[in-house]
């Protein structure tokens, strides 16, 4: 598998997540939270699993590890449908950003973004390395 690993490492960021957590906020609040969070190519991807959850916590979790990368969280105007987490070739999760993120990203000399994620029925873990030219 070739990856592009060019450029200096700006930043990393991690988080995990309870699936149980998300199924019970999912559950709750249904679709509302699902459009809120998800883009909809990421909702069509948990949607078409067996059990839809554990994929969703990973991209919450991914989404979580890219915002803490970039610096920001959900503050600076970012949100949630602003980080995208999609399938590359061979299955390999890539980020699309949009919006504020994309810009924050720009300014901060971030190119790209290495992401993994993994999930078991209770825990959802994604780590998020961000590259490009370090600014200071």
């Amino acid at each position: 598998m070739e990856r592009d690993t060019r450029g200096n490492i700006c930043s990393i960021g991690s988080d995990l997540v309870s699936v149980g957590r998300i199924r019970e906020v999912i559950v709750k609040f249904g679709e509302r939270f699902i459009t809120r969070v998800f883009t909809g190519q990421e909702r069509r991807y948990c949607a078409a699993r067996r059990d839809p959850y554990p994929c969703y916590a990973a991209r919450f979790a991914a989404k979580e590890a890219v915002l803490k990368a970039l610096g920001t969280g959900l503050t600076a105007g970012c949100s949630w449908r602003n980080v995208e987490i999609v399938p590359g070739r061979q299955g390999v999760p890539q980020v699309q950003l949009y919006g504020r993120a994309a810009l924050l990203a720009r300014e901060r000399g971030i190119k790209k973004f290495l992401i993994t994620l993994s999930h078991d029925d209770s825990y959802a873990v994604a780590f998020a390395v961000a590259l490009g030219d370090l600014t200071d």
